[in-house]
């Protein structure tokens, strides 16, 4: 039995940043948009330790934080019972590389810089509890240069790409723009329970765990990438 919120239940996060001013302001935000803050943590050890005891449907997770920080963190909290039923979101000053592919290697949801807009950050937090992943452009941009390879011969392949239809193909491709369930679904004019059955066969025939990993495949195996059109 999954321990996931049922649909209509209320939201809730936990918020991991070793900031109190930083928390504070999150907290506010969220509690505006009718979000529960179920906890708040310092560093990464708290954050482990808040999901254990709340399980909640999202983590707000800093990076650099005293101790364990939230890269490790997070992997800790993804390897655990009640942490694969939550998504992770990354938050962070920095718009580094290391810290976008440490954070989708760790298994995070999202990757969002602390800039964000308070209207951008109550939405991420809704869309990854609805089961998409969230990267913003700057990120997907990042993920375009570093993992698609310049020259045809570097990319890798994969025996489960000859299995997907050309319609499995097509929304891979869309799903490497980091386009939502939502957005998917006004590009092909289908419904989004449309879309989430694409998405939901192309990660069982991939063997892929979620929408993040199957973004960097799009990109390794030249299926998606700065030359690719749609």
């Amino acid at each position: 039995m999954s321990d996931a919120a049922p649909a209509g239940a209320p939201l809730r996060v936990v918020i991991a940043d070793d900031q109190m001013l930083v928390r504070s302001g999150f907290r506010l935000i969220l509690d505006e948009a009718g979000i529960t803050v179920a906890a708040e943590a310092a560093n990464g050890t708290e954050a482990v330790a808040a999901v254990l005891k709340h399980r909640p449907d999202v983590v707000l997770m800093d990076i650099r934080m005293p101790g364990m920080d939230g890269l490790e963190a997070t992997r800790r909290i993804l390897a655990s019972k009640p942490g694969r039923e939550c998504r992770i979101i990354i938050l962070t000053t920095f718009d580094l590389d290391q810290y976008v592919y440490a954070a989708l290697t760790a298994g995070a949801s999202g990757f969002l810089l602390k800039d964000t807009s308070p209207e951008q950050l109550v939405a991420a937090v809704r869309m990854v509890r609805s089961g998409d992943a969230l990267l913003a452009p700057s990120i997907t941009r990042r993920l375009i240069e570093r993992f698609a390879p310049h020259q045809p011969g570097q990319f890798l392949s994969h025996a489960g790409l000859s299995d997907l239809t050309a319609r499995e193909l097509q929304v891979l491709r869309l799903l490497a723009r980091g386009l939502s369930n939502a957005e998917l679904a006004a590009e092909l004019t289908v419904s989004t329970a449309t879309v989430k059955t694409h998405v939901a066969a192309i990660l069982a025939k991939l063997q892929l765990r979620d929408r993040v990993q199957a973004i960097v495949l799009a990109y390794q195996t030249g299926l998606a990438g700065p030359a690719v059109r749609s």
